[in-house]
């Protein structure tokens, strides 16, 4: 073997051995790591504090928190908004309801003394040892007694109007609930067919187009009201229109899925009068 080429592989095996020795030994620092780790700041954000700092803190955040969850302390919900005016000055709702309580005892007192002088001038013989109120005279008495009957009118009033009021269903062009949605086609259909065959002469080859109309239907079919609620802009087809709803009339009675709760049907529609003479509604 040549003196150069003993030098090389001799060398390679150095550098091997060498090589194998670094890659056996291992570098470490003791403790550092665990020195890190506890070095390290865990901190958590909390939507609550309490008055008193935790004896023992589990972590770090931006206010105290001893502890959380349910409390068997009584505690009172408080609401975020500022506090108004009217809680400062004082509360009105108590005051305003204290106030209705001592008007309806003095009513109270006042109907029960009005009851006792209607029973007194029926019995003039009767002596009641108890006199009247020196304060609340007998014109009081009569006005107040008057006003209540008066109020008492009013209300039963209006719950009659309330209680005779029709039950009305508006059906509109863009939604229809299932039960009358088969009452309005069968509207639409004869009101279309009714005004094909008898589409205005006056129309034909010189007017058309749009209007919106409203007809007002009973539950035994006859017609209550028809209202333009926007006009085509053209008098000979706004009179039309009105017109065939009056031809096509009367129309079917509810059905009694229908006449159950409902008393009118309003149904509004687009009238659309093309320029081929016939008539469409949607």
């Amino acid at each position: 073997m040549a003196p150069a080429q003993r030098n090389l592989t001799l060398a390679l095996g150095v550098s091997l051995f060498l090589h194998g020795v670094l890659l056996s030994v291992h570098f470490g620092f003791p403790g550092a790591l665990d020195k890190v780790k506890e070095q390290a700041l865990e901190v958590i954000l909390v939507n609550s504090k309490s008055a008193r700092k935790p004896t023992s803190a589990q972590a770090k955040a931006q206010a105290n928190l001893d502890g959380g969850g349910n409390t068997d302390e009584d505690r009172r919900a408080s609401t975020p908004l500022p506090v108004s005016r009217q809680t400062k000055e004082g509360d009105d709702l108590v005051s305003a309801q204290k106030r209705v309580t001592e008007l309806e005892a003095h009513q109270q007192q006042m109907m029960s003394q009005l009851r006792s002088q209607k029973s007194v001038s029926a019995d003039p013989k009767r002596n009641d040892p108890t006199p009247p109120t020196p304060n609340v005279s007998g014109l009081d008495l009569a006005n107040s007694a008057l006003a209540v009957a008066r109020l008492e009118g009013q209300i039963a009033q209006r719950t009659e109007e309330y209680n005779k009021r029709p039950r009305k269903k508006n059906i509109g062009a863009r939604t229809e609930e299932y039960r009358f949605a088969q009452y309005v086609e069968d509207w639409r259909q004869k009101v279309e067919r009714v005004g094909n065959l008898n589409y205005p002469e006056a129309a034909k080859g010189k007017a058309y187009g749009n209007l919106v109309l409203s007809v007002t239907i009973k539950s035994d079919g006859s017609i209550k009201e028809i209202i333009i609620d926007r006009s085509s802009g053209h008098k000979v087809l706004d009179d039309a229109a009105r017109r065939i709803v009056q031809m096509a009339g009367p129309y079917s009675p509810f059905t009694p899925d229908i006449a159950r709760d409902t008393d009118i049907i309003e149904i509004t529609r687009t009238w659309t009068f093309t320029s081929g003479d016939r008539l469409n509604t949607n």
